[in-house]
């Protein structure tokens, strides 16, 4: 991804990050800082409104008219003035004619008189209240209004209500919900500008992995992480590019990494990230453009990898990911998800987070950020309690499965105790 302007270097960002330290870094610096590194998508394209679900919003949308166009009713039933209804007393009106949605009354309605009319009919002209038709009593033509069961303006929707002409309705940088497709479609809006797909590639390293399908020889295991990666870009509505796994070879892994830059504005590499011997990434990445590597004060997911890689005149900014497979996924949840919707054009917030009460004591040590996995279920009482899957192992990627959400335990926090609120991350609202 080229932005055409010089990007600052990463000892640059990390000089503006207080108390950078890449041995012992804060997840919260750590977010500062990619949010720093990473450039935004600039391209725009125009697709049809249905194909805009997920994608983000490119340049605010301005309401260019009202919406509802007229007062209309909210209700089935009568409209009169609500200026002769009587808080006191019974009030009589004389039918004068109806009103459907599309097919409007237009005569006049004079003092006394009323009109029967349908939810979304267009309000006759002079008329402001609706009553409902269950709160009346119709004989011989008039309708019958008790005392005090409406007041003047009930069930009447204005014009401009939903959407005022000339206002803001949507603005650049959201993500397009259904909601959002219905409101553009209330405007009449057929096509919808959003900026272009953010594309990912990433890779698994490691000599001992397989690809799920391939034997499987003593000592190797089949390469889970691919398959949870692939799934969590998919639900970041990215486009992806899967190179497989990759052996600790310095030549298959430059070629993946240039073959990466070349092509993705993000590459995600999960292991080789962390001391030993045997790998070569960390050189590799090295080599090939302006490259971190942190140990970041979390658990789990210490080591990572960040930076910009280079090939064939275009860059990529690198996630480097361990290789456990449940510090992958708490690493991307923690740090990479709202980088690449950062990218793609998107307006993030903080992840929507459950206050529970633990069933169970839980051993913290301050000085890092601890994600454990966690079930949420209404306790006894009606309020929100969590407790822990069992082992919390980087590599029991079951821990993961079982749960349905993260309990977030903050850097400074320390041992929890039974009934104590702690903030727990929904599986469900990570999108």
């Amino acid at each position: 991804m080229n932005s055409g302007a010089v990007a600052p270097s990463l000892q640059e960002i990390a000089s503006c990050v207080a108390g950078y330290d890449p041995k012992s870094l804060p997840v919260a610096q750590a977010r500062e800082f990619i949010a720093r590194l990473v450039p935004r998508v600039q391209a725009v394209e125009m697709v049809a409104l249905r194909a805009g679900l997920g994608r983000v919003l490119a340049k605010g949308i301005v309401a260019s008219s009202n919406v509802p166009g007229e007062d209309n009713s909210a209700m089935d039933g009568y409209a009169l003035r609500g200026a002769e209804l009587q808080a006191d007393r019974e009030r009589a009106f004389t039918v004068a004619g109806a009103g459907f949605a599309g097919q409007h009354f237009s005569g006049t309605v004079a003092s006394g008189e009323c009109v029967r009319i349908m939810t979304g009919a267009v309000m006759p002209e002079g008329l402001d209240t609706v009553v409902p038709q269950e709160l009346v009593t119709l004989v011989d033509g008039v309708v019958h209004v008790p005392a005090g069961v409406v007041r003047g303006g009930d069930n009447r929707r204005l014009a401009g209500e939903d959407l005022a002409r000339g206002g803001t309705v949507l603005a650049a940088g959201r993500v397009l919900g259904p909601a959002d497709l219905g409101l553009l479609a209330s405007l009449g809006h057929a096509e919808v500008p959003v900026f272009r797909r953010l594309r990912v590639a990433f890779f698994s390293t490691g000599n001992e992995l397989r690809s799920v399908g391939e034997p499987l020889p003593p000592g190797a295991v089949y390469d889970s992480n691919r398959y949870t990666l692939w799934a969590m870009l998919q639900r970041l509505g990215v486009d992806t590019l899967d190179l497989g796994v990759v052996g600790d070879d310095p030549v298959a892994l430059e070629a993946a990494f240039r073959t990466a830059a070349a092509e993705a504005d993000a590459v995600i590499t999960s292991g080789g990230v962390s001391v030993g011997e045997a790998d070569h990434t960390k050189a590799v990445m090295a080599s090939l453009g302006d490259v971190l590597f942190w140990r970041i004060a979390m658990r789990p997911g210490r080591p990572m990898a960040i930076g910009r890689i280079e090939s064939h005149g275009r860059s990529a900014v690198l996630f480097g990911l361990p290789g456990n497979p449940v510090a992958v996924m708490v690493t991307f949840y923690a740090l990479v998800r709202d980088a690449l919707l950062a990218m793609s054009g998107a307006t993030t917030a903080p992840l929507p987070m459950l206050r529970a009460a633990s069933a169970e004591a839980i051993r913290k040590r301050p000085g890092r950020t601890e994600y454990q996995r966690g079930i949420v279920a209404r306790a006894a009482d009606g309020e929100w309690q969590v407790r822990i899957t069992g082992s919390q192992g980087s590599g029991i990627l079951r821990s993961m499965s079982e749960a349905n959400g993260l309990v977030v335990l903050g850097h400074e926090q320390g041992d929890v105790g039974v009934g104590e609120l702690v903030d727990v991350m929904p599986f469900a609202g990570i999108a």
